[in-house]
């Protein structure tokens, strides 16, 4: 029994294409229109690429983004109608690359610049490569009265929360400035900055974007009955680095190993601090006598 060509058309025209809803598939660009792209993927008809599903930021044009005759992946989003045609993206799955690549720089720890488009009385919108993200005010490291003045700016951001499956993306500036600052710190290093909280335990110091503890032990040698009574929330102050914890992020700062005395912090502070830069002498015999 021969097999002629007729009848290898005919087969062909029977045979029924099965083009799953999410499957992936292979095709060549036949034509490019304003509203999309026809693709041939094998089936009794072309398929079709909307525009709005070439890429993952919305476009105007497919100038660029996907040229006749050549071949792209595709994934199938709506089963065929009744000319048998079927439509495609290459959106969805730019979308779920993306996602993956960005849970693997949270979990690197890797930091991102962003830019932001919009604001809310919670933050801003920022756009991460094409995707919405949110950075909390709390996260901002200097956020100004008003949000909107940050809009069209460029920030550098850490990830806090990468979720595709809530479409999840919030973002931290804090904490992206706190891993940078914290790869240029050194063990007994003199930092300045300000005094921005009070605790039982000691006192929050901001310097550089970033905040590290002055412990109460390690504001002097001597023992302090009132933490307020020696420090003020906004007060300037100069302290040494003893201790650093880049996993945990934390920073522990000391005074004490600047007195010349026990309780000189307590008896002239200004003092201290004023002589600070030349009071560091070495490093190391500091270090070895203070009580981290």
């Amino acid at each position: 029994m021969t097999f002629s060509a007729e009848d290898f058309a005919k087969a062909l025209e029977a045979h029924d294409y099965d083009f799953q809803v999410g499957s992936t598939v292979r095709g060549t660009v036949i034509a490019c229109a304003s509203d999309g792209a026809t693709v041939d993927i094998g089936g009794k008809s072309a398929a079709f690429l909307p525009l709005r599903e070439a890429a993952v930021r919305p476009i105007t044009s497919l100038d660029g983004v996907v040229d006749p005759g050549s071949e792209y992946t595709f994934q199938v989003i709506r089963d065929q109608d009744a000319d048998g045609q079927v439509l495609l993206s290459i959106r969805r799955l730019a979308l779920k690359q993306l996602w993956e690549k960005l849970a693997q720089q949270a979990e690197q720890g890797a930091v991102q610049e962003v830019k932001v488009t919009g604001f809310n009385k919670g933050g801003v919108t920022v756009d991460v490569e094409g995707l919405r993200g949110f950075i909390p005010r709390s996260q901002l490291t200097a956020a100004p009265e008003s949000l909107a003045d940050l809009v069209g700016s460029r920030l550098t951001a850490a990830f806090l929360e990468v979720n595709q499956a809530n479409n999840k993306l919030v973002l931290s500036q804090r904490a992206a400035t706190r891993s940078q600052v914290m790869g240029q710190l050194e063990l007994g290093q003199l930092v300045q900055g300000t005094v921005a909280s009070l605790k039982p335990f000691g006192a929050f110091i901001d310097f550089e974007g970033i905040t590290g503890l002055l412990h109460i032990k390690q504001i002097s040698k001597n023992y302090i009955e009132s933490l307020p009574a020696v420090l003020k929330v906004g007060q300037p102050i100069k302290a040494v680095i003893v201790a650093l914890d880049p996993e945990r992020n934390r920073i522990s700062l000391s005074t004490q190993v600047l007195e010349k005395y026990p309780g000189e912090f307590l008896k002239d502070p200004e003092a201290v601090l004023a002589d600070a830069e030349n009071r560091l002498g070495d490093i190391s015999r500091l270090l070895a006598e203070s009580e981290v």
